[in-house]
């Protein structure tokens, strides 16, 4: 019997918690406790395929470039730069902790790491209104190069950029067989290096792609069975936070996108997750869960979103 391959997203959580710096040592132990909770699905035979989030840690080499142009006039590296810088220090990570976790496990397993590019259409009309925040924030945005808008909590002035959609994943091909013939690769990470064609190749763009967006293009290219979107809460819930607050254990294609109509999810946070599921389902036919990792020890966890 051919084996099941599940697409997993690790969320920020899996790298950085609530309260902490960011040093490498708690990244490594928190990153070691996600892969600890992967075992359940090893051991019931899936082939696994990692995508991960990498907003703090392009935040935290942003503030290091800042420092850098002030302290030494050092000149700033673009964004499709310091995507590829995390993506390959995270994966490095996320080998170093699993392998781990495989050893104490008695699990033989492969782990492959890819500094993966991911396509975006140079016409994505996001170019035109970027919207995704990044980096550190800032007493004005005078002076500063790049779109500056003000946080509405009035922390200050910070940097946006575009969001656009993944179109193509750079060798998802390799990732497959890679996976298929017993490896755990770790791709897409931060959602993937961002970067459009042209008469040359392909170059780097200013812009960041939603991680769970390109996890789930990843998932549908690779034909995976599952899609296991983590985050800080076992199940999704409408009412998140209030009185009402109710835990959904599946949703439809239509009940999701009617819930996403009525605003029952936060932009941000869960609405683009539900998105991403809504994408892999339809387009695959598979499930998506979303969960925490914690719950993969129990087959029926999480919420999933069914055609």
């Amino acid at each position: 019997m051919e084996k099941k391959l599940a697409m997993v997203a690790f969320g920020g959580n899996a790298l950085l918690r609530a309260g902490q710096k960011g040093t490498f040592r708690e990244q490594l132990e928190n990153v070691e406790r996600t892969c600890e909770n992967l075992l359940p699905l090893l051991k019931r035979g899936y082939d696994l395929v990692i995508g991960h989030g990498n907003g703090p840690q392009v935040g935290n080499g942003l503030l290091r470039q800042e420092a850098g142009r002030q302290v030494f006039g050092l000149e700033a590296m673009p964004m499709d730069f310091c995507g590829a810088e995390t993506q390959g220090s995270i994966a490095y990570l996320i080998e170093t902790a699993l392998e781990r976790v495989l050893r104490r496990a008695g699990v033989e397993r492969r782990i492959v790491s890819l500094v993966t590019r991911v396509e975006v259409a140079a016409d994505d009309p996001m170019f035109q209104h970027p919207t995704k925040p990044v980096g550190p924030y800032y007493p004005s945005a005078e002076g500063r190069e790049g779109v500056f808008r003000e946080d509405p909590q009035g922390r200050g002035w910070r940097k946006v950029v575009p969001s656009p959609q993944p179109v193509r994943i750079a060798n998802i091909d390799l990732v497959g067989r890679l996976a298929r013939e017993g490896s755990i690769v770790v791709t897409v990470g931060g959602g993937g290096i961002p970067v459009v064609r042209d008469a040359d190749g392909h170059h780097g763009v200013e812009a960041v792609i939603d991680k769970d967006l390109a996890s789930a293009l990843a998932a549908v290219e690779l034909r995976a069975d599952e899609f296991y979107i983590l985050t800080d809460v076992p199940k999704v819930y409408l009412h998140f936070r209030t009185p009402q607050e109710r835990a959904l254990d599946g949703m439809t294609l239509a009940e999701a996108r009617q819930y996403l109509s009525e605003g029952m999810f936060t932009e941000g946070s869960m609405a683009p997750k539900v998105r991403a599921g809504i994408r892999f389902v339809e387009a695959s036919g598979g499930q998506c869960v979303i969960t925490e990792a914690g719950q993969l020890g129990d087959p029926s966890c999480g919420t999933r979103i069914i055609a």
